[in-house]
């Protein structure tokens, strides 16, 4: 899997890149210390993985994950980096498009799984997070049902509620009482009449819908 890194202190980008480096499937292939060099590295180099500093000048995290995924026919995974947790800015980046976020004081072995969880989109990066972000700063007021509603399946329905929960497409099929492939079969349903691209990305259209609501 190849990573970008983007982080406008060097310090940082040095010690994500040796953590990173240790791993065998794992490649930095290019750094960026701005919002702006990091689209421009991104573009040139069309890595799997990004890993995106959410505050940095010239053009931050938020903006430079949408100007990505607005200009790329096969975008990269957006990891958004972060020094606090539950933050705005963390999840404008989610509505931008990010794939999930990690904390700059996290485990090596956190960073490493983050990486490999979010290039294969088995799962939800930080569940519990995702919906404390979206309690906190999510929609506020009841609206209409969204049109990709009406067009889920009672068990599309469901399984767009285990997502947001964390649950893996194993832990989905067993809660179902379905085969594996079956659950990875509803769960493409569920990303293709969202109209979205992951798995994190549903539960935010699913939070901002309320459809679900988060408490």
């Amino acid at each position: 899997m190849r990573v970008v890194l983007a982080d406008d202190e060097r310090m940082v980008r040095t010690a994500l890149r040796v953590i990173l480096a240790a791993e065998p499937d794992l490649e930095v292939v290019g750094e960026a210390s701005t919002g702006a060099e990091a689209v421009s590295v991104v573009r040139a180099l069309r890595p799997d993985v990004v890993l995106m500093d959410v505050r940095m000048p010239e053009t931050d995290g938020i903006r430079a994950t949408g100007q990505l995924l607005a200009s790329m026919p096969d975008p990269p995974k957006i990891v958004v980096v972060t020094t606090f947790e539950n933050d705005a800015y963390v999840y404008e980046a989610l509505r931008a498009g990010a794939s999930g976020f990690l904390l700059k004081r996290a485990a090596a072995e956190d960073l490493v799984g983050a990486v490999r969880l979010v290039a294969r989109s088995d799962s939800l990066l930080f569940p519990a997070a995702v919906r404390e972000l979206a309690a906190a700063y999510g929609r506020r007021t009841p609206a209409a049902a969204p049109p990709w509603a009406a067009r889920l399946t009672e068990r599309e329905a469901e399984v767009l509620r285990l997502m947001a929960r964390g649950l893996t497409n194993a832990e989905i099929a067993g809660r179902l009482g379905v085969g594996p492939a079956t659950a990875k079969t509803h769960v493409a349903a569920v990303l293709a009449k969202t109209g979205v691209r992951d798995r994190t990305q549903a539960v935010i259209a699913a939070y901002e819908s309320g459809f679900i609501v988060p408490g």
